[in-house]
């Protein structure tokens, strides 16, 4: 009985160390380290997950391992979640805070730092960010200088890695709190002087956008309701991470509504290989909870929204849009669409995406 309790201290402590130094340990780590046979690893790596001292942070992903972390090695991190989508050469940085405050923090530096980021927008705790896949040097230093910001970003393989530069409160995160967040896959850290530089590694993800239309009816129902619900549905799926739910206003004179004239569009980023599986998901729940039998769907993959896609939104906000040009601009900016009428108004959740609340639902707000 010592030489079990001696073995298991031998290899939790192991992983305590593999999981301090890149954040997170695969069977091969152990393995490899203890130098004994991958079933006598895998072994131990179950037998330490089901005590509870070990937590499985991804499942295996094709080719890509199962990843775990020692629980004692967890920091605890106000960062819930940190993940990436990728369309072309641009990259959407999506940060979950525990706090609405420290997404306001690293939002106002960020934004002030400049560096790689296009653009910055906070929505409560969710801190979404844009950039061009590049460098852009930043300064770093205590007030009124910024105290955090990204340097770059950059591709490699099926992963994104964010370069960043930071001081005080912001290098603490980055050290000890960024690589328990859902979705990294790997931190590193240095230091120089009193700055901090480092890298924070997560899947590059595909962004799914879905705008649904038309789902209710005089008697009942609500649009947002049903997203709301779609939502919650397909976030059940492995590979898929819900980003948010949106209502926009669409033309309010339009003959034939059923209240205001509003739409929907959720998003999500999924990993490339559940995209078929998503639509699938999304046409039959729609299909199935819809009171109207003119509903809508339009999906598109991808964050940009090209010119001639947000023209679209301005028109449905200003008049009344037949099929017939829906279905032509679609096929133009790649959105996909299904159902009746409803796509109308489902290509115009799509093409509203990214939009301020403050002009979503304002259809008098002019769109830039």
């Amino acid at each position: 009985m010592y030489g079990v309790i001696e073995r298991r201290r031998q290899y939790l402590q192991l992983m305590r160390q593999v999981t301090l130094e890149q954040g997170y340990f695969t069977v091969t780590d152990i393995q490899k380290a203890a130098d004994v046979p991958r079933s006598t690893a895998q072994d131990w790596v179950n037998r330490l997950v089901s005590e509870g001292c070990v937590v499985m942070k991804e499942h295996k992903q094709g080719r890509n391992p199962a990843r775990y972390a020692a629980v004692s090695a967890l920091p605890s991190s106000a960062c819930r979640r940190i993940f990436t989508t990728v369309d072309g050469g641009w990259v959407e940085i999506y940060h979950e805070c525990m706090s609405g405050a420290c997404a306001a923090f690293c939002g106002y530096h960020h934004r002030m730092a400049g560096g790689a980021l296009n653009h910055v927008q906070r929505d409560g705790t969710l801190l979404r960010e844009c950039a061009k896949l590049g460098r852009g040097e930043i300064s770093i230093g205590a007030y009124p200088s910024p105290a955090v910001g990204v340097t770059g970003v950059r591709r490699e393989g099926d992963m994104v890695v964010q370069e960043i530069r930071c001081i005080g409160g912001p290098a603490y995160s980055l050290t000890d709190m960024m690589s328990g967040a859902k979705g990294v896959t790997r931190v590193k850290a240095r230091k120089m002087g009193g700055v901090v530089e480092g890298e924070v590694y997560t899947r590059a993800l595909t962004h799914v956008i879905i705008g649904i239309d038309d789902t209710d009816s005089p008697e009942g129902g609500a649009t947002f309701a049903l997203a709301l619900a779609l939502l919650q549905h397909i976030t059940s799926m492995e590979g898929l991470i819900p980003i948010g739910h949106h209502v926009a206003m669409l033309y309010p004179a339009l003959p034939g509504k059923t209240a205001g004239n509003s739409c929907s569009f959720i998003d999500v980023a999924a990993e490339p290989g559940v995209i078929d599986q998503i639509k699938n998901r999304v046409i039959k729940f729609v299909n199935d909870e819809a009171l109207s039998h003119e509903w809508g769907i339009a999906i598109r993959t991808g964050f940009r929204i090209l010119p001639e896609l947000r023209e679209y939104g301005r028109l449905v906000r200003s008049g009344v849009v037949s099929r017939e040009f829906a279905d032509l601009v679609a096929q133009h900016n790649n959105v996909s669409l299904y159902g009746g009428r409803g796509v109308i108004g489902a290509l115009g959740a799509v093409s509203l995406w990214g939009l301020d609340n403050s002009v979503l639902l304002n259809v008098d707000a002019a769109i830039p």
